[in-house]
């Protein structure tokens, strides 16, 4: 196995994700984009995306790593809409687009159609939240779109399957299509049900780090591959699970939360930038075979589909916001008044992204019978040119919409201040906790000591309101920003004895390695209390 085409996939696409970051341009389009531009030049491999790769191996994590970063608690608060978005706007997007496809493109069977429809109905998790937190969304507006991203894959894949059993000849009906849907998002939740406790026992009763890290990479492919045994969602196996992991990620070891935080952000930023790469990269691959739709009627058929995609959405957001309010009392008393702003950026922030992709490259070539699948090649590149679109059109307006419309972003001075006080009272909580463990004799400490730990609390307890405060007048700095420096300062300027005193054979490389580690651990400790 040649594996030189995966490693210069992984290292281009992370290094055009690490320049994106110093760009106005959000990470996802610019890789899109290089794929799309490397994808021609010469001596590039080939890089047909494999949908038994993405599906079972790709998604999983990247699910996980969303769901375990998301709050359980926030998205209980937006169920409601949340539902209507990942179900109810999949269906619709569904039989919308199936049913316009089926009028537009001659030749095309229904069934085919609705293929289509399913396989572009769900919007990307990677991209609408990345693009969401770049433009500083109002968290409620965040909550809904991650939400959304999280559930609707299930909804999409299962919609596709049911369309695919019709259009492939297995005799499908209405009664089947919606037991298998029952089945797979009943069945999906309920396998994340039975998992979480056992699995999150497990995290808490293992005390070896390196085993618990192993067990969270583990995670999310045991929950995928269980339910889908099942003929379940395997999707919302993993969602259940990583959000009943993430609500009690408190109850798990520091030293484990601290590498899992490190491990989990290093595999979501390959996957993401992969991924990514990937749909720029499936240019060649999706132009192949397209015969007599080449041309001019593959891009009319295109800019059709797309439109449905993007119209069809605001033709459901717009009702799913309002209709609600206007029929329940309770509704309007329960959740806060939404915006005509706010539910167009919901409307406009539907960016497709590799789930579609994979979904549509898992269409089997025949159908029963040995016949070749009506139109599978337009129907690829359909998806190809839709995923492209929302990304290109709708990520890169965006940010720009968002200001446009002056939707207000994130109070960071209110969150600021919440968060001083919650600081405040744990501070206080501990340090009647401190007292009364010192006022025990078996406790006995140094008075020196004992006023280190008062000072470790008194410094947490000011951090948080001295963000609040004026900068120096003379560096521009706020105080976190020079107790970070100087701190690092001061731990650089150890580190640097330490390895002067191993290269001049004081202490050997083991001692050095003990002794680094605490310094790390020690600039960690100072990072975090001034962020």
């Amino acid at each position: 196995m040649d594996v030189m085409p995966l490693l210069l996939l992984v290292a281009g696409s992370a290094a055009v994700a690490a320049a994106a970051r110093r760009s106005p341009v959000p990470a996802p389009l610019l890789l899109v984009a290089a794929g799309l531009a490397v994808s021609y030049v010469p001596g590039v491999p080939d890089y047909t995306l494999d949908p038994h790769i993405v599906l079972p191996l790709v998604l999983p994590p990247l699910l996980h790593s969303a769901a375990t970063d998301s709050s359980y608690l926030d998205l209980r608060a937006q169920m409601r809409p949340v539902m209507l978005l990942s179900v109810g706007y999949v269906l619709f997007a569904t039989f919308a687009v199936g049913w316009v496809a089926y009028l537009v493109i001659p030749g095309l069977p229904l069934t085919a159609a609705l293929v289509l429809g399913a396989v572009v109905a769900p919007p990307d998790a990677v991209a609408a939240t990345a693009v969401a937190r770049r433009v500083g969304l109002p968290s409620r507006i965040t909550t809904i779109l991650q939400g959304e991203s999280l559930v609707n894959d299930a909804t999409a894949i299962t919609a596709y399957r049911v369309a695919l059993a019709a259009a492939v000849g297995e005799g499908a009906t209405w009664a089947g299509g919606i037991w298998e849907f029952l089945l797979a998002a009943f069945g999906g939740i309920g396998m994340g049900l039975v998992l979480m406790v056992p699995i999150h026992w497990l995290r808490t009763h293992v005390k070896e780090v390196l085993l618990q890290n192993t067990l969270s990479l583990l995670i999310p492919f045991v929950a995928y591959a269980a339910a889908e045994q099942v003929h379940a969602s395997g999707v919302l196996a993993v969602v259940v699970v990583a959000l009943y992991l993430g609500h009690r990620a408190w109850e798990v070891d520091f030293a484990t939360r601290l590498q899992e935080e490190a491990v989990w952000r290093m595999v979501a930023f390959v996957l993401e930038s992969a991924v990514f790469a990937l749909i720029g990269l499936q240019l060649p691959v999706v132009l192949k075979g397209l015969g007599e739709y080449e041309g001019t009627r593959a891009a009319w058929y295109a800019i059709a589909v797309f439109l449905v995609v993007v119209v069809s959405r605001f033709v459901w957001v717009y009702p799913a916001t309002f209709l609600p309010r206007m029929m329940s009392a309770r509704i309007r008393e329960r959740e806060k008044n939404p915006t005509w702003r706010g539910a167009f950026i919901i409307a406009w922030a539907g960016m497709r992204g590799v789930v579609s992709l994979a979904i549509a490259f898992s269409i089997p070539l025949t159908v029963h019978g040995g016949g070749d699948f009506p139109e599978r090649n337009l129907i690829l590149f359909l998806t190809f040119t839709t995923v492209i679109g929302t990304l290109v059109v709708q990520g890169v307006t965006l940010p720009s919409l968002v200001r446009v419309l002056k939707v207000p972003g994130r109070d960071s001075q209110a969150e600021t201040l919440a968060e001083a006080n919650a600081q405040a009272q744990a501070s206080r909580a501990a340090e009647q906790r401190l007292e009364e463990l010192l006022s025990d004799e078996r406790n006995a400490l140094p008075e020196s000591l004992a006023d280190r730990l008062r000072a470790v609390l008194e410094r947490r307890r000011n951090s948080v309101w001295e963000r609040l405060g004026q900068a120096n007048p003379v560096t521009g700095e706020s105080v976190d920003d020079t107790y970070r420096r100087l701190s690092r300062e001061a731990i650089g300027t150890e580190r640097a004895v330490f390895v002067r005193l191993r290269d001049g054979r004081y202490i050997d490389d083991e001692m050095l390695r003990t002794l680094l580690r605490r310094l790390d651990l020690e600039e960690a400790a100072a990072y975090r209390e001034a962020e």
